[in-house]
């Protein structure tokens, strides 16, 4: 699904310098790399660029503001420091959650790891805090499969070591167990592995969609050549779809379609559940999955409002700018499973600095923390935005020095990890089972909407707020009708126009 880590690993951060001299930044959902200079030097991803190139929105001041308006709550430390920086039709779930009441969250994680790394805690934490604000469902994709066929493919077809299917079952269940212990709202949230769940109404989602992306639209969208497998090829459909709740009845309270148990009804899809709108928590790489599902989701059968995109940068590999965290360079990256001692290590070691050569230059003319991994792990984890300016300040008069900002980074590393830790032991087979039973859901949403949802009698899912508010405005209007021309013009007794 949309991952935190996309699909696959990108290139460590000073790997293959050599063979990179003068290369473009390449972002996309296999690669993330920063544009490497004549000389070698890996420059900082740019980010302004890649708003222009994949035509997404920045995240504005003004739409902080309307957040704040909508919910009664602060926005996220990662919004407010523009970690999540820019969007796809963030207002208009704003809209939908203020009118209707309710909308769907989705996220995921490609597990190639027994531990999942602090990279990829950021937009879980995030998404979780979204997920308390606005009081709604989330579904969480592990794409266990999505993992094998890729290395696979990196591998020409090899089997390698580790890297077999159940391997990478064996990964997601552990991944799932890390993305628990962050703290998601069991009553409200389902979580599954690929490898597990794709069936019922999922699959009918999937194949449908399969059927409106041909195979030159998929290898212009991520680069597939002759030569990669059909799986890896096929895979897109199953991470697009995945962000409509019509692939999970269950959820809402509706039968799905999964052998041998099963109602005659559930064959067919629920309509009703096409008009709940989505909002995916993502890093930016994972966007072009986004756009090739928005530009088909009003082309199903049953048409979906185009999914909202929130996206985020990506935390940097302890090297510094251009590469982020990678699961396959372990000190390019502080893991969940690190102890205090390591993290630590990896920091002192291979943290990069913004600090001057000198001590005596570091006073003189001070140090750059835009640059300083230290400093830039910070700005995720640490909650106080007057601490971070005062050290930001402090780092660039040269009053702080590199050490001092290591010491900080270490202390809010190990106290983030340390308490994680501790309620990873508590997630047990049966805690993780518990979050991947199918089951309906439940959330509250917003409990004023503009727009409530109509009586009882209206047979719709209660949570269905698009739907829901639509039937309420046609029976508003008929009611208006009614009292203007009387029963004899408006409505009939049988609910039908006479």
């Amino acid at each position: 699904m949309a991952t935190t880590d996309a699909v696959g690993a990108p290139p460590a951060v000073e790997a293959n310098i050599d063979d990179k001299k003068g290369s473009a930044q390449q972002i996309d959902p296999y690669n993330v790399a920063g544009e490497v200079d004549e000389q070698g030097n890996i420059k900082a991803i740019d980010y302004d660029r890649l708003i222009q190139e994949f035509g997404v929105q920045p995240l504005t001041p003004d739409q902080l503001q309307r957040f704040e308006t909508v919910t009664g709550k602060k926005p996220h430390r990662l919004m407010r420091r523009k970690l999540f920086f820019s969007h796809r039709d963030f207002d208009k779930i704003l809209d939908a959650y203020e009118q209707y009441g309710t909308f769907m969250l989705y996220t995921g994680r490609g597990p190639s790891s027994g531990s999942m790394h602090l990279g990829h805690t950021v937009p879980f934490l995030f998404t979780k805090e979204l997920q308390e604000i606005f009081d709604v469902p989330l579904v969480i994709m592990l794409t266990d499969d999505e993992k094998y066929l890729y290395t696979r493919h990196k591998s020409e077809g090899v089997q390698k070591p580790n890297c077999h299917i159940p391997d990478y079952l064996s990964y997601a269940h552990d991944n799932i167990k890390d993305i628990i212990a962050l703290g998601f709202d069991p009553a409200k949230t389902f979580i599954y592995s690929d490898y597990e769940f794709v069936g019922g109404h999922f699959y009918q989602n999937i194949n449908e969609f399969e059927s409106l992306v041909t195979f030159n639209q998929a290898a212009g969208a991520f680069g597939f050549t002759g030569s990669t497998n059909i799986g890896l090829i096929a895979f897109g459909a199953k991470q697009c779809v995945a962000a409509f709740p019509s692939s999970y009845p269950s959820l809402f309270g509706l039968p799905d379609y999964r052998a041998p148990d099963y109602p005659a009804a559930a064959k067919r899809r629920h309509k009703s559940l096409a008009s709940i709108p989505t909002l995916i928590p993502c890093a930016i790489d994972q966007e072009p999955y986004f756009r090739m599902l928005r530009d088909r989701c009003e082309r199903m059968t049953d048409p979906h409002p185009k999914t909202a995109l929130i996206l985020s940068k990506f935390l940097t590999a302890l090297q510094g700018p251009g590469g982020k965290m990678s699961a396959s360079d372990p000190n390019s990256a502080i893991f969940m499973s690190d102890s205090a001692s390591q993290i630590k290590n990896k920091i002192n070691k291979h943290a990069f600095s913004g600090g001057r050569e000198s001590l005596e230059e570091h006073r003189r003319l001070g140090g750059n923390p835009d640059v300083d991994v230290a400093f830039t792990y910070l700005s995720y984890f640490l909650e106080s935005d007057e601490e971070l300016e005062e050290l930001a300040s402090k780092y660039r008069s040269g009053e702080m020095l590199t050490g001092e900002m290591k010491q900080r980074c270490i202390a809010e590393l190990q106290k983030f990890v340390g308490a994680f830790q501790e309620r990873r032991k508590e997630v047990s087979d049966e805690v993780m089972r518990s979050f991947m039973r199918l089951r309906k859901l439940e959330w509250r949403g917003n409990p004023n909407p503009t727009k409530p949802a109509p009586p009882a009698s209206v047979e719709v899912p209660e949570t269905n707020g698009a739907v829901a508010a639509k039937k309420a405005e046609k029976l508003e209007v008929r009611q208006k009708v009614d009292a203007e021309q009387g029963p004899e013009q408006g409505q009939g007794v049988d609910g039908q126009g006479t």
